[in-house]
């Protein structure tokens, strides 16, 4: 008995120091923090700015993972760079979740991050570099994303030969589909076996157990909806379309009484433009000091005649867009496209929709005053026409002059005619009486 007392203690010590030890790792791992950044749409300033803001914060927060989950056709080039740097700076493990496609840029910044897992339809890759109108970039510009895939893929100890195939379509993988001028895009399993995905996991709690942070607390970062905003300002679609109604606004604006909705819906283009541009760090404070000199210049133009106010507060104002842009090219671009699509606008409103029956027929004043219709500036008394009389002060050329007891404005014909001499009305046009000096024989002939 004695020593079943004794194999019970000893159990019941041995199931104690074990679950003391289990709860002590689930401790530990429960006190994990794992930071989920989502990677989606288009990869643009917009997206680095919110990138660099929730990596200073899982930073900030001694955060002990950083998973980026990433659904991204690509994107821009700068941006992706910048978003590569912030990851290379991180202390933090990273890894790279591909949800669905993790396509040019996004195949970059995936290859930045320490690990890459992948959902079993997702794929990597087609990192050939593009223009804006669709044409492929010039060499100088290809040779340098090359040479940035490659050393993206060698800095975490992966082969550089596929990366280098996912920007470059001469480079013959043919078991992958690559070459003959087509980029290399890996799927989940092919990514595997040439060793850029760590694994294919169904979903992030699968991944969360792959890396051994089932028990961490995962805290989700979203963009706020001024990030949101400005990512949606920013693409560099939206960004002609929004100056194409500022400028298309403003101008109507000019053509209508007062202050109204096109007026309105031009300054409120220009605000969203700066409004997403600063928020995505793109404008800074010279930029948006440079605008508002540029609106009160044309505003001046109001009030001093000549032109020249309003041609600097225009250069001012294109000034400040193109320091708010993302490159010097696009902005230009996009200037030019409002500045067409502008003036084909105003010509359509104009000529073709009308001014009886279209839009402007609320703000254009057809109507005109004619002596036909009664109208005139002031009464025309051709009745004067031949009446004498007599200057009641000198006219030099103009003067008073007394018409039958009633004083009368005059002017001469350019002489001087002293006070109190004989006068006769010669002409009447409007308010002007224009009047003539007699001679002596002309005064005898009338009193005779």
């Amino acid at each position: 008995m004695h020593k079943f007392y004794k194999y019970i203690i000893m159990l019941l010590i041995a199931a104690s120091s074990l679950f003391i030890a289990m709860s002590s790792i689930q401790a530990n791992d429960g006190g994990k923090s794992v930071y989920i950044i989502p990677v989606k749409d288009e990869v643009e300033r917009g997206l680095e700015s919110f990138i660099q803001r929730t990596t200073d914060e899982a930073v900030k927060d001694g955060a002990d993972h950083i998973i980026f989950e990433i659904d991204t056709p690509g994107g821009r080039v700068d941006a992706a760079g910048n978003i590569a740097e912030i990851l290379q700076n991180l202390e933090i493990p990273t890894t790279s979740f591909i949800v669905n496609r993790a396509l040019s840029a996004g195949s970059y910044i995936a290859l930045n991050t320490d690990t890459i897992y992948m959902e079993p339809q997702a794929t990597m890759g087609a990192s050939g570099v593009i223009n804006q109108d669709g044409t492929a970039a010039g060499k100088k510009a290809q040779s340098a994303w090359i040479a940035a895939m490659k050393t993206a893929a060698e800095s975490t100890g992966k082969d550089p030969l596929y990366a280098v195939a996912m920007a470059d379509p001469s480079i013959n993988l043919p078991e992958y589909g690559a070459g003959e001028g087509k980029y290399l895009t890996l799927g989940a399993e092919s990514a595997k076996d040439v060793g850029y995905s760590a694994g294919t996991v169904q979903d992030r709690s699968e991944l969360l157990t792959e890396l051994n942070l089932s028990n961490a607390t995962v805290i989700e970062k979203e963009p706020t909806l001024s990030e949101k905003i400005a990512r949606f300002i920013t693409n560099p679609v939206v960004v002609p379309i929004l100056l194409s109604l500022a400028s298309l606004g403003l101008i109507i604006e000019v053509f209508s009484p007062g202050f109204g909705i096109p007026g309105t819906v031009g300054l409120l283009s220009l605000i969203l433009f700066f409004y997403g541009h600063v928020v995505a760090g793109l404008a800074g404070m010279e930029a948006i000091v440079l605008l508002i000199i540029g609106l009160m210049l044309i505003l001046a133009e109001f009030f001093v005649p000549g032109g020249i106010v309003g041609i600097l507060g225009i250069g001012a104002i294109i000034a400040s867009l193109i320091m708010s842009g993302q490159d010097l090219g696009h902005m230009a671009m996009s200037i030019g496209i409002a500045f067409i699509v502008a003036l084909i606008a105003i010509v359509i409103l104009f000529r073709n929709v009308g001014l009886e029956k279209g839009i402007f027929r609320h703000i254009i004043l057809k109507d005109s005053t004619m002596t036909e219709q009664g109208y005139v500036s002031a009464s025309n008394r051709l009745e004067l026409i031949g009446l004498r009389g007599r200057t009641a002060t000198p006219l030099r050329p103009s003067g008073t002059a007394v018409f039958d007891d009633e004083r009368i404005d005059v002017v001469t014909e350019g002489s001087f005619i002293a006070q109190n001499q004989p006068v006769k009305v010669v002409k009447v046009e409007g308010v002007r009486v224009v009047v003539r000096e007699l001679m002596n024989n002309e005064n005898e002939q009338e009193e005779s």
